[in-house]
């Protein structure tokens, strides 16, 4: 029997207790992360109705940064206003973070032995084939036309061919997507993102009929107030790291690159992973493609969205560049963790707190949502570019002089049949091909 009454608001307490439970068990990416969500807080719980879930969701697909975390904090920011949007949004990163700095270190203290090398030897081909699926995910998706087709095609050689820079791409879909707009509306017409309702599970705290409380209703001094608040955030530990270390230092330089790939995530975290080894591994060095493959193959196995990977790599490039000396660089890796966690994620929580409202209210202007249809369209390409990048990196390590990698080949395609034919999930891929590959090391010698 469905209830007809809505059960009694949460208090901030007992919603803190849920968003530090959904940090430390938000696996399987951004769709696993929804449903998690979904399923506690429209299904079990009842804090939001479906159809808010889904119109909060529609709204968060529109902009740049990880959806689930900010969904999170959209919802946690209906219920308990600023606080608990921060407190939402902050508790889904948290846990991750810790972990993943962990794991960096154990990872460049002893990723060179035996054990560990063995199991990154088979997850690597697994992550190739994982950022293959992430393309045909996306692309099923997106491209529903020729004209989506045709940009994604550009994009690809855009990125491929000619070796544009990510955001010159992002700029050129935007705009073929806004002309789109203007002389196709019928092709850059947004699908709807998750759909509508389909279900009702009870009367809810926020109901469909609910109206949205004052705190969620736009207001141009509010707007100012948050976005101040924002720069504030931003400004302050930027000017204490030009102050202290210079614009050349590596923190700063990442404090600056992060800021840029954080406005650049249309599409989800694959979309702005090029981006991000662009400028991490080939204009900076702050890692090498083989660690920043073990990076992704990390931020696939542990809680939260998957742009943490950015945590990876910041711990990567600091502990390399060792800015505290040697005796140091365990903490030399955490402090640039932290750094570009916090400049990859600011702007998120700034776009959620200042311009919901203001979004909301254009969600079905074509305008607004055809640039984002076109950039869509363009991730596709952008992240096959990067599939065929890791490709290169697995399968000829010595260069494409040297003899391929067979072994590596085979495991990699036997990743992708398990997720693309069989719909494995992610972490089973990623322990199969782990075992296997660890059990390929240990066997070699003997053969």
């Amino acid at each position: 029997m469905t209830p007809t009454a809505a059960p009694p608001a949460p208090t901030l307490w007992q919603a803190f207790r849920f968003w530090l439970k959904l940090g430390c068990i938000s696996f399987g990416g951004p769709a696993g992360q929804i449903a998690i969500m979904h399923q506690e807080l429209v299904e079990r719980r009842r804090w939001i109705s479906e159809r808010r879930f889904l119109h909060a969701l529609n709204y968060c697909m529109l902009l740049p940064g990880p959806e689930a975390q900010q969904l999170a904090t959209y919802i946690g920011w209906l219920l308990h206003r600023t606080r608990g949007g921060i407190i939402a949004g902050g508790l889904f990163v948290l846990p991750s973070l810790l972990l993943l700095v962990l794991l960096s270190w154990l990872y460049m203290a002893f990723g060179q032995q035996p054990l560990v090398a063995g199991l990154f030897y088979g997850i690597k081909p697994a992550v190739t084939a994982i950022v293959l699926q992430a393309a045909h995910r996306i692309g099923t998706r997106a491209l529903r036309n020729g004209w989506l087709w045709g940009i994604a095609g550009a994009a690809f050689v855009a990125i491929f061919v000619l070796q544009l820079p990510f955001p010159l791409i992002v700029a050129g879909a935007a705009l073929a997507g806004y002309a789109g707009g203007r002389f196709l509306p019928q092709a850059f017409t947004a699908g709807g993102g998750h759909g509508a309702a389909q279900a009702s599970y009870g009367a809810a705290v926020i109901d469909d009929d609910t109206a949205p409380p004052p705190h969620a209703q736009f207001r141009w001094n509010r707007l100012a107030l948050v976005a101040g608040w924002g720069a504030l955030l931003w400004l302050a530990p930027m000017a204490l790291l030009l102050a202290t270390v210079g614009w050349q230092h590596t923190y700063t330089q990442m404090a600056w690159f992060f800021t840029k790939a954080a406005m650049l995530t249309f599409g989800g975290a694959y979309a702005v992973l090029p981006y991000v080894y662009q400028g991490a591994v080939v204009q900076y060095g702050w890692l090498s493609a083989t660690q920043m493959i073990d990076g992704l193959a990390l931020g696939e196995t542990t809680p939260g969205p998957l742009i943490m990977v950015v945590a990876f790599v910041g711990f990567v490039g600091g502990y390399g560049q060792a800015p505290f000396g040697a005796a140091l660089l365990p903490l030399a890796g955490a402090v640039a963790a932290v750094l570009v966690t916090w400049f990859t994620f600011l702007p998120s929580f700034v776009f959620i707190l200042a311009g919901g409202p203001l979004v909301e209210a254009t969600r079905d202007d074509i305008s607004f949502t055809a640039p984002l249809t076109g950039i869509t369209a363009a991730v596709v390409g952008v992240i096959l570019n990067l599939a065929l990048f890791f490709a290169y990196h697995v399968l000829w390590p010595a260069g494409f002089g040297g003899a391929p990698d067979w072994v590596a080949a085979l495991i990699g395609v036997g990743a992708a049949v398990a997720l693309l034919r069989y719909k494995q999930k992610v972490p089973r891929v990623i322990a199969a091909c782990a075992v296997a590959g660890l059990l390929f090391k240990l066997l070699v010698p003997a053969l």
